[in-house]
């Protein structure tokens, strides 16, 4: 593996493990996004929380490597609703009295990419 795609790899790993800790940390934020017609909004909350520290971590160990990251694809699917039901309805985050419009549309495209990231690790070296 090449240092970029290592160090890449180590930068996706802590991204998840730090996103998912977050949802742990500020349980609010990501409840404000979670789309109505889903149940239990703060327990997927956590649940994505830990999804999301056992891929991160999943996802360094070379063993674990190829799964985690088809796992990864398959949160970032999941969520995925949650961000579009954001930009559908402009909901407002953090505290904010309004949603950021069309950075909400901006963001989206962004989870193709971070799909494709994951799925470069997919591949058995």
């Amino acid at each position: 593996m090449s240092t970029t795609k290592k160090a890449l790899l180590y930068l996706m790993g802590a991204l998840y493990v730090f996103a998912g800790v977050m949802h742990f940390v500020r349980p609010d934020f990501y409840v404000q996004i979670m789309p109505p017609y889903l149940p239990w909004h703060l327990e997927l909350v956590y649940l994505s929380g830990i999804a999301e520290i056992v891929l991160g971590i999943a996802v360094l160990i070379p063993a674990w490597r190829v799964p985690a990251a088809w796992g990864i694809i398959a949160l970032l699917i999941a969520v995925f609703p949650a961000n579009l039901h954001v930009a559908l309805n402009n909901v407002p985050v953090g505290g904010a009295t309004e949603g950021l419009g069309i950075w909400n549309w901006v963001r989206l495209p962004f989870q193709a990419l971070f799909i494709l990231w994951a799925w470069w690790y997919t591949k058995d070296p």
